[in-house]
């Protein structure tokens, strides 16, 4: 059966979601070594993005393909049952075989969370930015519509030696303020390799006066990552949501 999971964690003690050679301690990696073990043989996981070290979720989507007696209401909760305690599956459903969790997707929506009132946040610490100094928002928000459409995004990318298209579309870029900390939403179809953590970066810079707005779309021109912002703190970002037809 082909197996579809949504799953949310805490990434802040992962190296990320993608399993690597030097280290087990990923989500992919725990998730696969698991289902290998209750199915009696290798499972690979797809997953329908590649969330940095540090990086949180909410509404991940990942696939699998494997066999198994238990039923699904027997499965999720065995899976549930031995995963680490910042992870979870949170539904499972069975699909059909050629269903692809990244390939599939529509769309997905990043959120980045940022404080603004320069209060602690004391039980949200872990999971936001404190920038160095208070930000013009609406200044941020005029900066982020150079970036709602159809770009290259090569300024955006922290992978130098990327050699496939760096053409991407961003559908919105949505702000919302709530209890001191700004929510900084981003969807679109696919996003580069550090791709909204240097848009938030960029725009924070916006917010302290160190960037004019007009330059916003000759920072997408340059197609030099060295022109953009700076590479916003992981802890601050969550993949929210990944939409399907």
């Amino acid at each position: 059966m082909n197996y579809k999971m949504i799953l949310q964690y805490d990434g802040t003690r992962y190296n990320g979601w993608q399993k690597q050679g030097n280290t087990d301690n990923t989500i992919q990696g725990k998730l696969e070594t698991l289902l290998s073990r209750i199915a009696g043989e290798p499972v690979e996981i797809h997953g329908a993005g590649r969330t940095d070290a540090g990086v949180h979720a909410a509404g991940q989507v990942a696939n699998a393909k494997f066999h198994t007696d238990l039923s699904d209401e027997e499965l999720l909760q065995t899976i549930n049952h031995y995963l680490p305690e910042d992870i979870e599956v949170t539904s499972l459903a069975r699909m059909q075989e050629r269903f692809h969790s990244r390939l599939n997707a529509v769309d997905k929506t990043y959120e980045y969370r940022i404080v603004i009132d320069g209060r602690k946040h004391v039980f949200e610490r872990k999971y936001v930015y404190f920038p160095e100094t208070p930000l013009d928002v609406e200044k941020m928000k005029e900066a982020s519509k150079a970036f709602i459409g159809t770009y290259d995004f090569r300024s955006f990318c922290a992978n130098k030696r990327m050699k496939k298209s760096t053409v991407r579309t961003i559908t919105g870029i949505d702000f919302c303020e709530k209890d001191g900390i700004l929510t900084i939403s981003y969807t679109g179809t696919g996003f580069l390799y550090h791709m909204v953590r240097i848009l938030t970066g960029t725009l924070v810079e916006a917010g302290m006066g160190k960037r004019d707005i007009a330059s916003m779309t000759e920072l997408l021109k340059a197609k030099n990552r060295e022109s953009a912002g700076f590479l916003a703190p992981a802890c601050g970002l969550l993949l929210k949501e990944v939409r399907y037809e």
